[in-house]
């Protein structure tokens, strides 16, 4: 945290978690053989392995969102609401600008930008402008914006916006992802906005458990309530299968095959299903992280995990750097990969999503090689990231742009 705070662990640990397994999504993307063919959630074509290794990584963006709702109040506690305000506002639109010019260069290496794949940065933009001005709430009525957004956005999923017009833009950006042209470029709203709105609230109200002076006792039984109520209520609701995803699930021809129907929620936009599984084991975890970090000698069955967790806790004081540096570090590695494979480093420069570039059909490895190359990739970063995080902490006072990455 910025202005000499120290720095919550447990959360820190929690995104490094999540940083390193939303790498091997994108890992996934690049190199895959089967993502170039179908997508992992088709039941008819998918298997366990193949289903999960894109199931694990649906906890990414939420519970960053979350976080990031988690750090607004924190920091919030050092400032004035003003100033907090102001910085949600400028940072919201920094990290707008930030997903269409230099995001969209790492997915794509294309200079000319001929698509706009507006995703998780998008979202946590304008959801830092929204949250600038529901700070000003009284603070059970941000709890009830961010519940009502989160729990009731299924309601409109039978309302639907045709055609490509200014009421279908308004729609996609708000509910129904879309895609939209505009002059030579493509702008694909991947992450609609209302529901990680909501997200990132209910993640700001929830940051008070970590307001200096707060029972850590009571912040731990809160927090273990809130996740095993989130899981609870998602079983529930999933099993009836009445509300809460657009997406029903059926029993397959085997039991891997039904469980995994069972898990296929709908992530565009996020269901109220979809956020129940997914932050649910994300408060557990903040749990027992917290209870690790407190424990001066740690069990036997803990002690080899203890370098392990302070490696990836490193991931998780820098997430932005190790976002930016691990796209460019991913498309660079399949460009090479590409050429390896006989095909040419221009086929690696899109002009859109790399599974649906028909310059690289046959391209591709097995799942094996996957998780390989995801391997070798985490393990690339962490030097990387370790060198700035050293850097950060030692400047941050001295230089302010240091908080925007």
């Amino acid at each position: 945290m910025a202005n000499g705070r120290k720095r919550i662990e447990s959360i820190d640990l929690l995104r490094g978690v999540v940083m390193v397994i939303m790498a091997l999504d994108h890992v996934r993307d690049y190199f895959s053989r089967d993502a170039f063919l179908f997508d992992p959630a088709d039941m008819t074509k998918t298997d366990g392995i193949f289903f999960f290794t894109r199931w694990i990584t649906h906890f990414c963006a939420p519970i960053f969102i979350f976080l990031s709702g988690i750090a607004a109040y924190l920091y919030g506690t050092r400032t004035t609401k003003k100033e907090l305000s102001i910085f949600l506002l400028t940072r919201g639109a920094w990290l707008i600008l930030l997903e269409v010019f230099v995001v969209t260069l790492a997915w794509t290496f294309n200079p000319t930008y001929p698509i706009h794949n507006l995703q998780v940065i998008w979202a946590i933009g304008f959801g830092m402008i929204a949250l600038a001005g529901l700070i000003h709430l009284e603070r059970r009525l941000i709890l009830l914006t961010g519940l009502l957004l989160v729990a009731g956005h299924n309601l409109l999923d039978n309302i639907h916006a045709s055609g490509h017009g200014p009421l279908s833009f308004l729609w996609s950006f708000l509910h129904e992802p879309g895609s939209y042209k505009f002059g030579n470029a493509l702008y694909m709203i991947r992450y609609p906005v209302l529901p990680w709105v909501g997200v990132m609230t209910i993640g700001y109200y929830l940051g008070g458990l970590y307001a200096t002076g707060f029972d850590p006792e009571m912040r731990k039984v809160t927090l273990l309530s809130l996740g095993f109520g989130a899981i609870s209520l998602f079983l529930v609701l999933r099993s009836w299968d009445v509300y809460g995803d657009p997406s029903h699930w059926s029993v397959q021809h085997n039991a891997i095959l039904t469980v995994c129907s069972f898990l296929n929620v709908t992530k565009y936009p996020p269901s109220l299903l979809y956020i129940l599984m997914t932050l649910g084991p994300a408060m557990i975890f903040l749990v027992f992280a917290e209870r690790w970090q407190s424990r001066v000698s740690y069990p036997i069955p803990f002690k080899p995990l203890k370098p392990l967790r302070e490696k990836i806790t490193v991931f998780g004081r820098v997430p932005m750097f190790y976002y930016l540096a691990h796209l460019y570090l991913i498309h660079a590695l399949a460009m090479t990969a590409a050429v390896l494979q006989g095909y040419k480093a221009s086929d690696m420069i899109l002009g859109g999503r790399v599974n649906a570039s028909a310059a690289l059909k046959g391209y591709g490895f097995s799942i094996g090689i996957v998780y390989l190359v995801w391997i070798g990739v985490i393990l690339l970063l962490y030097p990387l990231c370790q060198k700035y995080d050293q850097y950060k902490r030692a400047h941050l006072r001295q230089y302010w742009w240091l908080s925007y990455l």
